[in-house]
């Protein structure tokens, strides 16, 4: 258990370098960021884990990664405020 959650701190940090990396514009803080996608593979992990049980090494990555990719997802901010459109009523 304590690999599977090494493992997933570092592919959750892995994930988020590389969200800072691809979306520095859309992003909020590095710090927050990194925290974000390490903190949230460990939850997944832990989520994961808990339900298949031991002996499923993969499977508790996969899902750790999969949990950060998603809280990551939540931090992305709108490209830019001039591209919203607003109706003809506003």
């Amino acid at each position: 258990m304590y690999l599977e959650a090494l493992g997933s701190a570092l592919l959750g940090l892995v994930l988020a370098w590389a969200a800072v990396r691809r979306l520095p514009d859309r992003l909020p803080g590095r710090g927050l960021v990194l925290v974000t996608g390490a903190l949230g593979a460990v939850f997944g992990a832990l989520v994961t884990h808990g339900s298949l049980g031991p002996g499923h090494p993969f499977a508790t990555l996969v899902g750790a990664v999969a949990v950060a990719a998603v809280l990551l997802s939540l931090l992305i901010r709108p490209a830019s405020r001039r591209r919203l459109r607003r109706s003809a009523t506003v």
